[in-house]
């Protein structure tokens, strides 16, 4: 039955775009000028806005998603990256509940898997354009036309195209790492940047202040007389960046850092080669950034949907229990204020937390029950679990020193499920704790920038000192 489903992809394959796999090994300076090319066209696609769109002054039904899905509302990256990753996730989901069944030691599998994946992810980019204009998200369909509707929808999908081959080429070697993991990084890289250097005022009631929270440090000490109020209100200014939460940010930062750096060294020796030994790491943070991602692709479709629903079925008792809503002081924006959704969301300072008790201890659970959970599972799916890992060992004729090829999995089942779950539950952690001091881009988004900028910075070193030793880094779960 596997086979069968994979095998309705192949009457797409002829038409599917692809990036060709090279065909000898690419220098490491042409790698990094690709992955500079492809960075370039990622942040020119941000700011070029879509034609033909009338008005963008309503709630921003992905605006919880965006800091994750490298997206930039009203411009050719408005869908992000959102059809990759849903495709990807629901592809591995299918693979390791084996519907789908791929034996990915076979080439053709390895190609039709990887094109299901990019039409699922052509299909998904049509219907989330498509349900956006019909909506309304870019002015009444009716008062655009169904031209520029059509218009609209053919620049999104075109646009989502170009992500997946420029995340391809990547992910093919002709640059470093993956294209997904450099556009979420950039995208909260300049969030930060943009929150602490910006040079554009806003009236925040007390005249004109710069948006930016080192700028406006340095224009109220030199405008205003009385110093020490000055520095108070850099420090702590409301509803603009301040400078606390610029430390905040930072301090997650170092945090994050330097609990990558928490490992168990597994010494491992090789049956083929008399005196070769090395050792294999299980990282604290085994599953890397996936468990927070998952759950905050699952928590932002509920809150999406919950939006959706609560504005067209305000008094519905269902969809008043999935949540309710009500616009932020000034903005359009919508804010969670009952509901399942309100318990799913981040209070937003640590007054806010202690203000609502219930509501704080309910989301500290939840996030740290479901990141845990979601790490352990994500290992049995990926090819991760401590069978697969033990496998894998014992096909490179490689040992852990002191155990048998039998009891070899018994130890890495001791460590492996222990770490993916303790580390995802840290991640839960940390992203909470940077919600409630008032971390810029948000706790999801520095941990996913932190890890992202880790791997590159390994992916660096590899290659920099490439050939030396026993690596079983590239064992490890991207």
């Amino acid at each position: 039955m596997g086979f069968r489903v994979l095998h309705l992809v192949r009457p797409f394959m002829a038409i599917l775009p692809e990036i060709a796999t090279p065909d000898r090994k690419i220098p490491f300076n042409q790698k990094v000028m690709w992955t500079a090319v492809t960075l370039f066209i990622f942040l020119v696609m941000s700011q070029v806005p879509l034609y033909g769109i009338m008005s963008s002054d309503s709630a921003d039904p992905l605006f919880w998603m965006r800091v994750i899905l490298a997206s930039n509302r009203g411009t050719l990256m408005e869908l992000g990256i959102t059809p990759i990753i849903t495709s990807g996730m629901i592809m591995q989901l299918l693979s390791g509940a084996n519907i789908i069944e791929v034996d990915y030691s076979l080439k053709e599998d390895r190609a039709l898997f990887s094109g299901a994946q990019k039409l699922f992810a052509m299909i998904i980019a049509f219907g989330h354009a498509t349900v956006s204009v019909l909506t309304g998200l870019y002015g009444d369909p009716k008062h655009i036309g169904a031209g520029v509707c059509l218009i609209l929808i053919i620049q999104l999908v075109v646009a989502s195209l170009i992500t997946m081959l420029l995340d391809e080429l990547l992910q093919k070697g002709y640059g470093l790492g993956s294209g997904i993991n450099l556009f979420i990084a950039t995208n909260i890289c300049e969030t930060i940047f943009w929150k602490a250097l910006s040079p554009t005022t806003m009236d925040s009631g007390r005249g004109d202040e710069f948006e930016g929270a080192l700028i406006a440090l340095i224009h109220l000490l030199m405008t205003r007389k009385d110093k020490t109020r000055a520095l108070k209100e850099a420090f702590y200014r409301a509803n603009m960046p301040n400078v606390m939460s610029l430390l905040s940010t930072a301090a997650i930062f170092l945090l994050v850092i330097y609990l990558q750096g928490f490992r168990v060294e597994l010494p491992v020796k090789s049956n083929r080669l008399r005196g070769q030994r090395g050792s294999y790491p299980v990282k604290l943070f085994y599953t890397s950034n996936m468990p927070i991602m998952l759950q905050s692709t699952l928590t932002s479709n509920v809150f999406m949907i919950s939006q959706m629903l609560f504005k067209r079925f305000t008094d519905n008792f269902l969809v008043r229990l999935l949540g309710t809503w009500e616009a932020a002081e000034g903005t359009s924006q919508l804010n969670a204020v009952g509901g399942i959704a309100y318990y799913l969301s981040a209070p937003r300072s640590f007054s806010a937390a202690l203000m609502d008790p219930f509501h704080t201890v309910i989301y500290v659970s939840i996030m740290l029950t479901t990141c845990a959970l979601l790490s352990k599972t994500w290992i049995e799916i990926s090819g991760a679990s401590p069978r697969d890992v033990a496998r894998q060992l014992k096909d490179q004729q490689l040992v852990i020193a002191g155990y048998r090829d039998t009891s070899m999995y018994k130890e890495l089942k001791r460590v492996i499920p222990v770490a993916a779950s303790f580390g995802g539950a840290c991640l839960g952690a940390v992203s909470v704790i940077a919600d409630m001091v008032g971390a810029i881009g948000s706790g999801t988004g520095i941990l996913l920038c932190v890890t992202i900028i880790f791997q590159y910075f390994e992916m660096f070193a590899k290659e920099q000192g490439e050939g030396g030793g026993l690596n079983l880094e590239a064992m490890m779960v991207e």
